[in-house]
């Protein structure tokens, strides 16, 4: 087991290395350009995101894919993926993982833009997109499109078990048992049970319980992080000092924070930025294919909205309390465990910060379960047909307890690199049809154009069988 860990660890090390951070981060500010700095349309997106499509094809809302998304994105990287990132990391991991998120934002309006543009419907009317139609469909190499395609999708159907499922499950299994000494098998068998229920209905199931959870859930902990800040608020300052000072100078900081590289703050804040708002991963626009929208931009912006939400307001506010609390007099001595180091930093909400932070981190954590089975189970119907839906939302839900008894450092560690994996396919698509992102860009954008349809039929999957076929 140990030397498994060992290679585990060596091949997520190589996978996240410099090459990567610079890919993924560059492709963030390239896309940024490219669009005109889409990001100054956010104000439009969050309008858009509660105004009621009506004219386009689609199998849920807007509202309900942005949510479902969200629940797939706010979880356990929004708090044990943070507090990990400045153990491992330093706290200027936290100026990172933001950046990653406000140049995010660029990337997943273009990841989302193409994948409603290149989507395709089945016979039955539901829709499918995402990275691998987009790179089959879109690519002028139909050969080279369909084999990263089938990469891409297989890349997310195992992803989908470690940072959508066992990752989650573990986090809560772990945060319950040092709370409540509850046993790890009992949260296990509870969230696995609740899971199997919703996955029953599809999508549509899915959406409905993540448009009424997410809500509740980001209130409640922002409400908990606004407390936190508020105890320690001549610290707020200080903290954000040493966040900035950190992300670029190797220096020891007050209370149990360390001083780190830079590449170490770097890595980890990218990465866990990236694990907790998905910007260049390629899995929330799979979701994005399904809503209801006139045009490809509309949803895109929508969908954009997701990664501020995600990073640039709820991981940041997390980093905040964590670095605030460890920066004050009385801060920790210090923990390399991310859980370990979030929990005593909402633990200054005397009473009722641990069930704040447990509440938090399980319907985060159930929520993003629920949002990547759907996303796996598409990339599995990609590669197998619909034929291995059922079984893949079955094995999807006992990896939810089996994952409750993983130790939490390897399953980081697999969710990291197979996280990794699916970027390469997905920014090879945004890069290569970024053309055609600025084209529709400023086919809608411009002229007040956002609620015009799109007049472009969608194939059927049967016609892409044939095509299939004949190449």
């Amino acid at each position: 087991m140990e030397s498994f860990v060992k290679l585990v660890s060596t091949v997520n090390s190589w996978v996240w290395g410099p090459w990567l951070l610079i890919l993924l981060f560059g492709t963030h500010l390239y896309l940024t350009f490219r669009t005109g700095f889409i990001q100054k349309k956010l104000g439009l997106g969050i309008k858009l995101s509660v105004t009621k499509d009506t004219g386009g094809e689609g199998d849920v809302s807007q509202f309900g894919a942005l949510t479902t998304a969200l629940a797939s994105t706010i979880g356990t990287g929004n708090i044990i993926g943070v507090g990990t990132a400045i153990a491992v990391g330093g706290p200027g991991a936290v100026l990172w993982m933001w950046l990653t998120g406000v140049f995010g934002i660029a990337t997943k309006y273009a990841e989302s833009l193409i994948a409603v543009k290149y989507r395709v419907k089945t016979e039955s009317g539901a829709m499918l997109g995402g990275a691998m139609f987009a790179l089959e469909r879109g690519l002028k190499n139909k050969k080279a499109g369909r084999i990263l395609g089938i990469l891409f999708a297989l890349f997310a159907a195992l992803a989908a078990f470690g940072i959508g499922d066992g990752v989650q499950s573990n986090a809560v299994a772990d945060l319950v048992q040092r709370h409540f000494n509850i046993p790890t098998w009992v949260s296990g068998l509870v969230m696995m049970v609740f899971t199997g229920l919703v996955l029953i209905g599809g999508l549509k199931s899915i959406a409905r319980v993540c448009e009424a959870l997410v809500p509740i859930m980001a209130f409640v902990y922002t409400v908990g992080c606004i407390i936190c800040l508020g105890i320690n608020i001549q610290y707020v300052g200080p903290a954000i000092k040493v966040i900035c000072e950190a992300a670029f100078v190797p220096k020891a900081m007050g209370g149990g924070l360390l001083g780190y590289g830079l590449m170490a703050a770097a890595r980890y804040g990218i990465a866990r930025g990236l694990f907790s708002n998905e910007s260049g991963m390629g899995s929330a626009p799979i979701v994005a294919s399904a809503a209801k929208t006139e045009n490809s931009v509309r949803q895109a912006l929508v969908s954009m909205t997701g990664t501020f939400w995600d990073t640039v307001v709820v991981c940041l506010m997390t980093g905040l309390v964590i670095v605030s609390y460890e920066v004050a007099p009385n801060g920790s001595s210090g923990f390399s465990n991310g859980g370990a180091l979030t929990s005593e930093a909402f633990s200054q909400i005397h009473g009722i910060g641990p069930i704040v932070l447990t509440f938090g981190l399980m319907t985060f954590a159930f929520s993003t379960i629920l949002g990547w089975s759907y996303y796996g189970e598409r990339g599995a119907e990609y590669l197998f047909g619909s034929k291995i839906n059922v079984p893949y939302r079955v094995l999807y839900t006992i990896v939810v307890f089996v994952g409750a008894a993983v130790p939490l450092g390897l399953v980081w560690e697999i969710a990291d690199t197979l996280n990794g994996l699916m970027i390469i396919p997905n920014i090879i698509a945004v890069l290569l049809l970024s053309d055609i992102i600025v084209k529709e860009t400023n086919k809608y954008l411009p002229g007040n154009h956002i609620g015009d349809v799109d007049t472009d039929p969608i194939p059927l999957i049967t016609d892409i069988y044939k095509e299939r076929h004949k190449s």
